[in-house]
């Protein structure tokens, strides 16, 4: 089976036998309610089979956290157990909560600076699985919230890649307020800052980055909604196509 399959849109739904073979990275998940219920600690010990003793048993405790600490954790543990051979051999496994694990297990690398650690998420923002490019933003966001001025300036150039996936990450890993993850405060008070990033995609084909564009603004809105209407106004002024305007009414769609 591939990703492309109808999977459950319900964990109770999942067959047992999809969630054995999710569990066993034997098959990749083709839904959210799928890649959040297969066992993380049966994977672990199924696809790297070495782990030590202590290796497992922070596993096995980072399962009971919720979904993002349970990432960061694992991808943590993996880490240190295995080092950079863990990441290159996790984000080739053909199993998408691997790669997952690959995103975090950069993410947890302290000695990066932010140009290399964005040189090396690249490849997972840019993955064929809808999960592990959710995994690769969110693995190195606080990362990038730390430095936001940089991460702006590296980002920027982003919106001008031919990956509609990458030119959605870098407007999606510094949404003020985001999914599953900490605000970024500066952001919500000025979000103009993200400018470099949002205007170079406030006319872009992909639907793909129309919402995430939509829903940064939209985030925006919950704490400078004059700022987003202004904006919005100014792109439709400059740029009245039929993208521009998807985005601007997504964006605005909670403002009365």
């Amino acid at each position: 089976m591939t990703a492309t399959r109808k999977g459950a849109t319900r964990a109770a739904d999942i067959p047992a036998h999809v969630l054995q073979a999710l569990s066993r990275g034997e098959m990749q998940s083709a839904t959210l309610a799928e890649c959040l219920a297969l066992d993380q600690a049966m994977l672990a010990r199924t696809v790297f089979a070495g782990l030590s003793a202590p290796a497992l048993k922070a596993v096995d405790a980072a399962c009971e956290l919720g979904v993002l600490k349970r990432m960061t954790r694992i991808g943590a543990v993996l880490l240190d157990e295995m080092g950079e051979t863990g990441i290159a051999q996790s984000r080739s496994h053909g199993a998408d909560m691997v790669r997952g694990w690959a995103c975090f297990m950069i993410g947890a690398q302290s000695e990066l600076d932010l140009q290399a650690r964005l040189a090396a998420i690249r490849p997972l923002a840019d993955d064929a699985h809808f999960g592990v490019r959710e995994w690769a933003w969110m693995a190195v966001r606080p990362h990038l919230a730390q430095q936001l001025k940089a991460s702006i300036a590296h980002l920027a150039p982003w919106t001008a890649q031919p990956s509609e996936r990458l030119r959605r990450f870098a407007s999606e890993a510094l949404r003020p307020r985001g999914v599953w993850c900490a605000h970024i405060p500066a952001l919500k008070h000025e979000p103009e800052q993200a400018l470099p990033i949002l205007s170079p995609l406030r006319a872009d084909l992909s639907v793909y980055v129309q919402d995430s564009v939509a829903n940064w603004l939209n985030d925006a809105a919950k704490d400078q909604p004059d700022w987003v209407r202004d904006l919005c106004d100014q792109w439709l002024q400059a740029t009245p196509a039929d993208a521009t305007r998807r985005i601007c009414q997504r964006a605005m769609r909670n403002l009365k």
